[in-house]
């Protein structure tokens, strides 16, 4: 292939010709190539599949992780052992591009490789390294591990995203209408623009969109202006220039509102974040527009076809036998990795997903006694399972997770799990009854996991927040916890609210429904399955992301 003059390598459906290139900092596309580490990777994952779907004019730009973000070993005690083994990619193509671009005043050689539309059926996909020879090995080093633990790893990152992004579209001669920014990590993309149009910022708006994740001002991320610049992220514009630019003389660099103000338009990722950003957001001048575009999974990689035919053809019998034996696989690995050895009668309860504060994996135990009574209850006993990627420098989250590591081992139907990527999530979600959701509302932009859960028969148990506001009917396709008044609680008082609630429902409708009622909590998982096949498919928000904001004709 000719990547100096790189055309798409599928004819581009008429509805969708807005040449796009999408920049996001990991891609969870599939298990063996380990670049990415949580939501926002699967989302992008999702997102390139449906683009192949679709067949849109877009290229997703990523970096090639030499260590991914970490494999999830276990110390001789079963604790968290983060470890960092090399990956290697044999399906990946050398394109020959070579090129340097300026990180810390210096010049760092960046290499391009390829991942072909056919092999994971995915939009054309280029992937950034600085692991080449030619590099010292500070420079080396940018491209080992995601979401680097030093800052100024951090950031060199986040200019070879953007600044090593946009270089290479350069050197492939490939014109890109659209630059999509998945978080503002790959913002030096907009700056190495505005250089490139002699300082004309209206000319870098009209081709930048950008997707925000954070719905508290706090969590987006911030950085020393000064230390930006001596970084080179600002390809080469003054300190003056990028404070009038952002609005702000703040010593600290605010990626995401400078996202905002060099944009033509944004978006949040449910309907919820969306209007939680433009609250958040509206005191500052200058801001882009941010529409709402609620984030979505491939429904073709996520669901399982068995059990949505079993369900078409109303064959109860057959949908009860498909679920059971998922139910058995994903005890094969329970067994494997805990010793433990699941009952498929049993009702299973699975929390996964990275484990991070707000997103409380240990709520339930909270409240020991009740939690113990639940898992040894003579009519209504449960089974649970954890799994889960703390970031390996999150000690409190370690922490976490260790702890629920001692719990377990004093109890047969507990167990947590290592390794939660791609095929685990899945395994996960085909072999549990109830996926636990309950993050602090209004903490969770948007949440994913609960979708591809639905689309495999497992039914949400959530707080109201996210993305659940647009699918749950509490009873019928999930279970909510109600809203209460959260603005004026402490987090003591949210917590202690959450959890009583999350046991009410627990103990009085869902066991109940489950182990006396198997035709009710049949109907159930149908409705979830059906309410979550459309809506909630990424090629829902492939299309969505051409109406609203790639086609958008911004006046002037």
């Amino acid at each position: 292939m000719d990547f100096k003059n790189f055309k798409i390598p599928y004819a581009v459906n008429q509805q969708y010709t807005k040449k796009v290139a999408y920049f996001s900092m990991e891609f969870a596309i599939e298990q063996v190539l380990k670049i990415y580490s949580g939501g926002l990777g699967f989302l992008a994952g999702s997102h390139m599949r449906s683009a192949y779907n679709l067949k849109q004019d877009l290229i997703g730009i990523g970096i090639l992780w030499k260590f991914g973000y970490y494999d999830q070993a276990r110390n001789h005690d079963q604790t968290l052992q983060p470890t960092w083994t090399k990956k290697m990619y044999s399906f990946l193509e050398d394109t020959g591009i070579k090129f340097q671009i300026e990180i810390h005043s210096a010049p760092v050689w960046v290499k391009v490789f390829y991942l072909d539309p056919e092999t994971f059926n995915t939009a054309p996909m280029f992937f950034l390294s600085t692991d080449v020879p030619e590099n010292d090995h500070i420079s080396k080093t940018i491209s080992h591990k995601l979401y680097d633990a030093n800052e100024s790893t951090k950031l060199a990152q986040y200019i070879l995203l953007g600044k090593g992004g946009a270089r290479l579209l350069e050197e492939m001669n490939i014109e890109r209408d659209i630059y999509h920014l998945n978080e503002a990590h790959g913002l030096p993309a907009a700056f190495h623009l505005l250089k490139k149009f002699n300082g004309d910022l209206s000319k870098v708006k009209e081709k930048l969109v950008f997707t925000t994740h954070t719905p508290e001002e706090a969590g987006n991320e911030k950085h020393n202006r000064r230390l930006c610049h001596e970084m080179s992220y600002f390809s080469g514009l003054s300190l003056e220039e990028v404070s009038k630019i952002e609005g702000s003389d703040d010593e600290r660099f605010n990626h995401s509102l400078c996202a905002l103000k060099m944009a033509k338009v944004a978006n949040g990722v449910s309907q919820l974040h969306g209007e939680v950003s433009r609250e958040m957001w509206s005191k500052y001048d200058g801001i882009c527009e941010i529409k709402s575009i609620t984030n979505a999974q491939e429904f073709k990689y996520w669901s399982d076809k068995p059990l949505y035919n079993a369900k078409d053809e109303n064959n109860e019998t057959m949908f009860d036998y498909r679920k059971k034996l998922l139910k058995k696989r994903l005890f094969k690995i329970v067994a494997d990795q805990t010793g433990n050895l699941f009952d498929p009668n049993i009702f299973t309860i699975v929390w996964a997903r990275r484990f991070a504060g707000y997103k409380r994996a240990d709520l339930l135990l909270h409240d020991k006694s009740r939690f113990y009574k639940l898992l040894n209850h003579p009519k209504y006993p449960i089974q649970m399972i954890w799994a889960g990627k703390p970031y390996p420098m999150d000690y409190s989250a370690i922490s976490t997770f260790n702890s629920l590591v001692e719990e377990s081992k004093n109890n047969k139907n507990m167990a947590v799990l290592t390794g939660y990527e791609l095929a685990l999530s899945k395994s996960l979600k085909q072999g549990s009854d109830l996926w636990l959701n309950n993050p602090r509302v209004p903490r969770e932009a948007s949440g994913t996991s609960g979708m591809t859960a639905s689309m495999n028969g497992s039914v949400n148990l959530s707080t109201d927040d996210g993305w659940i506001p647009e699918y749950a009917k509490h009873g019928e396709n999930s279970f909510v916890v109600p809203k209460a008044d959260y603005a004026n609680m402490s987090i003591y008082e949210q917590d202690n609210y959450d959890l009583n609630k999350l046991y009410e429902i627990l103990e009085k409708e869902i066991l109940p429904t489950y182990y006396d009622s198997p035709d009710k909590w049949r109907k159930i998982q149908y409705n979830a399955m059906n309410d979550v096949k459309d809506q909630f498919n990424s090629d829902r928000m492939a299309d969505e992301y051409y109406k609203m904001l790639y086609n958008l004709e911004v006046k002037a």
